[in-house]
């Protein structure tokens, strides 16, 4: 029985491939993401096939069912700011990058989303700034949206990365770049009102203002 048994398991193996090579195979075909997939990725993207490559095992590490959900992206996420909170900055960028509006980030959505903060245009930049405070997604932005987001970055920066200021911090940066961005003075910011007072201040100057208080 025991020399049955054992030629039955060195057939069995030499017909199917071992476990290891079969997680390896699958791994490579998503690194890959198949050729023309990776193709269509970087005809997206402002990233060639090479860094996209490495993105994705990157991606893979953090994330190895392939799908980040939001408690994962927080946890991620918090290593990066110990000092501070950054569970509800966090919840905002995660709705940013979910552009399926499903609960969930892809790699498609991730390394689209990070094309355009690192090799987008002025303009892509700033409409995807902008859709980040936009948190209702109505199209404008309103001084609780934007009071929110920048309150959740003096929270994620931790209240050992700046002194102590009097007042409402977040709240008088607010008011005082709202001033300036709502041209017509009707209470909320277009995006052609943002592009253009961000374009004024420099671009430079608003990222860092806006999301580094």
């Amino acid at each position: 029985m025991g020399a049955v048994v054992g030629t039955l398991t060195m057939q069995t193996s030499q017909r199917q491939p071992s476990r290891d090579k079969i997680d390896d195979e699958l791994e490579m075909t998503m690194v890959c993401h198949r050729p023309e997939g990776l193709e269509q990725l970087e005809a997206k993207t402002n990233f060639t096939k090479q860094e996209l490559q490495v993105l994705y095992r990157g991606f893979k590490n953090e994330c190895p069912s392939g799908v980040v959900n939001e408690e994962t992206f927080k946890h991620i996420y918090a290593q990066f700011f110990p000092h501070g909170d950054p569970s509800t900055y966090a919840h905002y960028l995660f709705n940013a990058f979910d552009t399926r509006n499903n609960g969930s980030i892809k790699f498609e959505d991730f390394v689209m989303g990070l094309s355009t903060l690192l090799r987008g245009t002025v303009r892509d930049k700033l409409e995807w700034t902008f859709h980040l405070y936009d948190i209702n997604k109505d199209g404008f932005i309103n001084k609780e949206e934007m009071t929110e987001i920048v309150r959740a970055i003096y929270d994620m920066m931790g209240k050992y990365t700046y002194p102590a200021l009097k007042g409402d911090v977040p709240k008088q940066h607010v008011d005082a770049f709202f001033e300036k961005m709502d041209k017509n003075k009707d209470g909320v910011v277009t995006l052609e009102e943002f592009v253009l007072a961000c374009q004024e201040v420099c671009l430079y100057c608003c990222i860092f203002y806006l999301h580094l208080p």
